[in-house]
């Protein structure tokens, strides 16, 4: 198996959001984004698979030390492999890239998050950090851009996290910041025991929305000379926006169900976005 096909098959499962917003790529830059996509996968397996937290560190320590060795010709992981010619390609930074792993490194520092500026610095780094890559990959002409894939990334996680709330926390991890929760009269104990009354439909109507300002405010910032570049980071965009839609109708009810929306459906929000963008 080449270092390509490894990170084709860590990455882009057929199902995932994430295939449908690159099918209309060059090649070029498909490998390159799933190269990407791949690596923030391995880094994040490295926290989630691993029962041990001391293990956990130790595998992201590893992790430091191949994105050093990507970076000076001498990988040896597979995806860092697949890395190495997109780094130079596209002049990724070597400090982008750790500063992803400083994003799954929380997850082992955090489960509960304090407060939304906590929360926002998680998603930064994890979230945001990838959406910024992937915007080089894509192209851009004006420094905004930059700051648009960041801050949709950071949405991006937030509905993920909106989404994931019921399997977070059948792991004991809570992504709602805790003095949100207790503004609403509810504990991190309350979303670990899967309680959904009132009180929890209010706070999830409460991050519905704060997801939504997020996403817009990264879409206003998206300058339209860039929009035609920036397509499949588009096509993301309305996939999750519309999944966020569909889980504000159940008042965001996903600790016993988990949301998703059709192959069929994805393919057509895809190529709508495309098309329009």
């Amino acid at each position: 198996m080449t270092p390509d096909q490894y990170c084709q098959q860590k990455a882009a499962g057929s199902g995932s959001s994430f295939y449908y917003s690159l099918i209309f790529l060059p090649a070029q830059q498909r490998r390159a984004i799933t190269a990407l996509y791949a690596y923030s996968r391995e880094v994040d397996d490295a926290v989630a698979e691993a029962s041990d937290p001391g293990v956990a560190r130790t595998r992201l320590s590893w992790w430091r030390k191949e994105v050093n060795a990507l970076f000076h010709g001498t990988a040896q992981h597979p995806v860092a492999r697949a890395l190495a010619p997109v780094v130079q390609e596209y002049a990724l930074l070597e400090s982008n890239l750790l500063e992803i792993i400083d994003g799954m490194q929380m997850d082992l520092d955090y489960n509960r998050y304090p407060d939304f500026p906590t929360l926002e610095v998680y998603c930064h780094r994890v979230a945001g950090v990838v959406g910024l890559l992937t915007a080089q990959i894509l192209g851009f002409s004006e420094p905004r851009t930059l700051e648009y894939a960041r801050t949709l990334g950071i949405a991006l996680q937030l509905i993920n996290i909106i989404r994931d709330i019921g399997e977070d926390a059948r792991r004991n991890r809570v992504y709602i910041p805790l003095d949100e929760l207790a503004r609403f009269g509810l504990s991190a104990d309350d979303v670990v025991a899967l309680r959904e009354d009132e009180r929890f439909e209010t706070v999830m109507t409460f991050e519905i929305d704060r997801a939504r300002n997020i996403y817009d405010r990264a879409l206003s910032l998206l300058p339209k000379p860039d929009r035609r570049a920036q397509r499949a980071g588009l096509i993301m965009a309305a996939i999750h926006r519309t999944l966020l839609e569909e889980i504000a109708i159940l008042q965001g009810k996903t600790m016993n169900q988990r949301v998703s929306l059709t192959p069929v459906r994805k393919l057509w929000i895809a190529w709508k976005t495309w098309i329009a963008a």
